[in-house]
């Protein structure tokens, strides 16, 4: 029997990109999404240094040091459009942000959320991690905290950006700033500490994801370049060269 036709889904390594001239890539290029004139869905797939954001569901007492005191740890700090309350980005962290038409897909948002909880899931779970869904939050959980967060935005009510970040090697200190997700009592956890087998670089990990990502959503990955897409930002200094983000500043649980 011959195979289903899946369409493509643009899977792109980006590397390390500075957080606001990628944030607004991603709303360019979900315009153009929703145009039409970017005839194909996107996966970027990418790491940033250090960077707290805030969405629409945060509250300034879920910044447990305040704005000054994350920018004193060596972090960049934006209120951003997404969904949620804040959450960090940094070395070690595979981010990624799907740029795909809803309603092409045939998909609402909260269906949406759970495919790529699901992905995510079965990725963790390839390199031996227990990981799981913990209604009613949006996100994937191990035993110990969180693995990995979610946030979306839609352009023009069809087209999604923002997306996911999943730790992977990540310095999980950086979390105890604030109250990751606005979810007071609980804490973040990355593939490292729970004993993963095998790579858990972003780059490594971005090769793991993706297939999931495209599967869980019906498309089917294909490699491409940044420069494949329109008005790329420049990269960032290499994540070794940032500044590392010391011990918390202040009190607080969260991390």
């Amino acid at each position: 029997m011959a195979g289903i036709w899946r369409p493509p889904l643009k899977v792109v390594w980006c590397g390390t990109l500075p957080y606001g001239p990628t944030w607004e890539w991603q709303r360019r290029l979900a315009a153009s999404r929703a145009s039409g004139e970017l005839a194909n869905d996107v996966l970027l797939l990418l790491e940033h240094p250090p960077v707290y954001t805030m969405g629409k569901g945060g509250s300034p007492d879920h910044l447990l040091v305040g704005e000054e005191g994350l920018r004193e740890a060596g972090a960049e700090y934006f209120e951003v459009d997404r969904g949620g309350s804040v959450t960090y980005h940094g070395p070690g962290q595979l981010v990624g942000y799907p740029i795909v038409n809803l309603e092409e897909l045939g998909l609402d948002v909260i269906e949406y959320l759970r495919r790529l909880e699901g992905a995510l899931i079965d990725s963790c779970q390839l390199l031996g991690v227990e990981a799981f869904r913990d209604p009613p939050y949006t996100g994937v959980w191990a035993r110990s905290g969180k693995l990995a967060a979610i946030g979306v935005r839609l352009s023009s009510r069809k087209v999604t950006y923002h997306g996911f970040a999943l730790n992977g090697t990540t310095d999980l200190a950086a979390f105890s700033r604030i109250v990751p997700c606005g979810i007071e009592g609980r804490t973040a956890a990355s593939l490292q500490g729970e004993g993963a087998s095998g790579d858990c670089s972003p780059v490594a990990l971005a090769e793991l994801v993706a297939p999931f990502v495209a599967g869980a959503l019906g498309l089917r990955p294909e490699w491409g370049e940044m420069d494949d897409l329109q008005d790329p930002p420049v990269a960032a200094p290499a994540a070794g060269a940032q500044v590392v983000v010391g011990p918390a500043r202040g009190g607080g649980d969260g991390s």
